[in-house]
């Protein structure tokens, strides 16, 4: 029994220089309060409606898309579209859209 309790108080200490009682300190130093604030799910979507905002506006720009197209009532559908396709689907060719599509929108 003896042994026992020099096992029990070599233990201890060697607890004490890594964790402290009673939730004084860091008991594991991989846990550790962050850095900066967590960001809100409002948050996550205010910076992805952004983004989004940020490459159609470059694509309008770029190709002198006049600012009103946003306006027109195909341009939800669109977007709705693209979020339900998810990030796997490629973007539509030139030709895609100028054959077998605009065919489809002319039946």
């Amino acid at each position: 029994m003896c042994q026992q309790e020099s096992n029990v108080k070599e233990i201890v200490p060697s607890l004490s220089k890594s964790a402290t009682i009673a939730g004084h300190g860091r008991i594991d130093p991989f846990l550790s309060k962050p850095k900066s604030q967590q960001i809100t799910l409002k948050g996550m979507v205010k910076g992805t409606k952004n983004m989004l905002g940020r490459y159609v506006g470059k694509w309008f720009y770029d190709k002198g898309i006049p600012f009103d197209a946003a306006n027109s009532s195909y341009f939800p559908p669109i977007v709705s579209a693209i979020q339900r396709a998810g990030p796997w689907v490629k973007p539509l060719t030139a030709y895609e859209l100028s054959g077998p599509i605009l065919d489809e929108e002319v039946k």
